[in-house]
């Protein structure tokens, strides 16, 4: 099963308070949700999609998709995993792929390559772009070992992966590596090739130009 943990959107992209109003940051969160649960919908031939969150607009894009909605209590994305992992196990899932939403590049061909990769048993980890975090981890049997979600998360997975003595495959995916967390990820996202919802917003604001960035330090 494949499960993407979504927390509360409006709080969503602090360390982009410099260059977004709250508004924005919202906004970019929204659209960066919908291009992951899209690509996912897009992928013909995947497992089962939970999206795992309490957040409103999540859980109507997940009904929009035919996803299924596992209700988190806000407690963080390391425990509702933790949570949503319980309830794979309970029902005899042969594994789980956990990927955020705030990919807004990921796309099938990688999706695909993940799963072509996997052992049997064993995992596959996709690290971000700066090599620190996890922006996909792939579990056979799917609570081979716990996820610890963070900006360093990346080392103590692969370290808990090794631990179990079983294959543990690390994957370079440009898509999957690209997360959008500070100023330098949007202008990335609006310069990369595509055209999905979260570039479209992030060219509309120009932010190039001065004029059009947002100082949080003036507003507060």
């Amino acid at each position: 099963m494949i499960l993407v943990p979504v927390k509360n959107l409006v709080d969503a992209k602090q360390r982009l308070s410099s260059v977004l109003s709250p508004e924005q940051r919202f906004a970019l969160a929204q659209a960066m949700c919908e291009d992951v649960l899209q690509a996912l919908a897009c992928w013909p031939t995947r497992p089962a999609v939970a999206v795992v969150t309490s957040d409103s607009f999540a859980c109507d894009l997940a009904a929009r998709f035919n996803f299924e909605v596992v209700a988190d209590d806000n407690s963080g994305e390391t425990s509702a995993i933790e949570m949503a992992t319980a309830v794979c196990r309970g029902r005899g899932a042969e594994s789980t792929l956990v990927v955020p939403a705030d990919i807004p590049l990921i796309d099938i061909a990688e999706l695909q390559e993940i799963v072509d990769t996997a052992p049997p048993g064993g995992a596959v980890l996709v690290p971000d772009a700066a090599g620190r975090g996890t922006n996909a981890a792939w579990r056979a049997p799917g609570d081979l070992f716990p996820l610890r979600f963070g900006n360093d998360s990346f080392l103590p997975h692969l370290a808990a992966a090794k631990a179990t003595g079983l294959p543990c495959v690390v994957l370079e995916l440009p898509g999957i590596a690209r997360d959008v967390d500070r100023p330098e990820d949007l202008h990335e996202l609006a310069a990369a090739s595509g055209d999905r919802q979260s570039q479209r917003l992030a060219r509309s604001w120009n932010l190039g130009s001065r004029d059009q960035v947002y100082h949080g330090a003036e507003h507060r």
